[in-house]
């Protein structure tokens, strides 16, 4: 289970076995079957998570009661709530298996103990961090210049495999529209 875990971690910095079986130990597997919930909103998030199979849709739900995804995270992707987990508020989010998924759980607690007894791991989730606000940066900026056909066309390119691995009322929430705009979208492109 930790094998993905490890290599995942050795992408980012390095660590010898003894501080990689540490800091591995502090995580617990959870099993999550498919539309089953992780997290949901109104819920501290307790966790920062690293999926080893499966797929999840971390999302919100405006007041209009639509869905707006935030993110899929499947193998080999962290997942969480960062302000809840942080700041230990209620979560705005809800973090739901779209497939029979398993992930590795850190509470705060081990990962600030980590923190202190496994300096690099420190570096490991500033990198992290910032890795994620370079895509969350790249996004909004996408979302405020691209229209929504080429935002379909980057996301399939970008993402094939998990692009068949969603619906698509999924990828729609996705990408900010509505599922018959999503329909309209594909036919233009297939007509092409």
């Amino acid at each position: 289970m930790t094998e993905l875990l490890t290599q995942n971690i050795l992408n980012h910095i390095t660590l010898s076995k003894k501080e990689l079986d540490n800091f591995c130990n502090l995580f617990n597997q959870k099993v999550v079957q498919k539309k089953h919930f992780l997290m949901r909103e109104g819920e501290v998030c307790k966790f920062e998570g690293f999926v080893t199979k499966g797929l999840f849709r971390v999302y919100h739900i405006d007041s209009n009661g639509f869905e707006q995804v935030l993110y899929f995270a499947q193998e080999n992707w962290w997942i969480t709530d960062i302000d809840s987990f942080t700041n230990e508020q209620p979560s705005q989010l809800y973090i739901q298996a779209l497939e029979d998924s398993e992930v590795l759980l850190i509470s705060k607690k081990d990962k600030e103990f980590a923190y202190i007894n496994i300096p690099k791991i420190e570096k490991l989730f500033r990198i992290m961090t910032q890795k994620t606000h370079i895509a969350l940066q790249q996004r909004m900026i996408d979302n405020l210049s691209k229209t929504a056909d080429q935002r379909y066309l980057d996301f399939i390119e970008k993402y094939p495999n998990l692009f068949q691995r969603l619906t698509n009322l999924q990828i729609a929430a996705y990408l900010g529209i509505s599922h018959e705009f999503l329909s309209k979208i594909r036919r233009k492109i297939a007509s092409k």
